[in-house]
């Protein structure tokens, strides 16, 4: 967005708000309509609780995703944290489909560094895309997840 669009934003924003702000006042409390049940949301990724790890260290992490509109190749990353550490460790990449439906995703690693044992870590995963903006290649988060898993030997 150009410098110049900013100014005209804010006042088409701040009229908008002005304009609602009595209609919402002046409405009485008995002709509200009920409250809706909140949508699905369009985009989400998932962790499954339990992953696995294996004597040499590959973990393996599954869950499941949602994307839309995509414009480049979306990908799904995971990474996990174990213990007092503050450093993630990368586990795996796979190709995602931002068609609206509802896919699973598997991704299988091997942590480098000091390894991955079975028990408890810290999940994230993500859904993303590398766009163009400008002519650079920039990444676009559709979905971020961080949980709790418990990794099986």
């Amino acid at each position: 967005m150009s410098p110049r669009l900013h100014p005209t934003l804010g006042a088409v924003v701040g009229a908008s708000l002005l304009l609602a702000a009595p209609a919402a006042v002046a409405a009485p409390a008995a002709v509200a309509a009920p409250a809706a049940a909140p949508a699905e949301p369009k985009e989400f990724v998932t962790v499954d609780p339990v992953g696995k790890v294996t004597a040499d260290g590959t973990v393996t992490l599954s869950g499941t995703y949602r994307c839309a509109d995509s414009a480049g190749l979306p990908l799904v990353s995971s990474s996990v944290r174990q213990g007092g550490s503050i450093a993630r460790q990368g586990i795996g990449g796979s190709a995602a489909v931002c068609d609206g439906a509802e896919h699973r995703w598997e991704n299988t690693g091997k942590a480098s560094g000091a390894g991955v044992r079975a028990g408890a870590v810290e999940v994230e995963a993500t859904v993303m895309e590398l766009r163009l903006q400008h002519g650079l290649p920039l990444p676009y988060f559709h979905a971020v997840q961080k949980q709790d898993v418990t990794l099986k030997g």
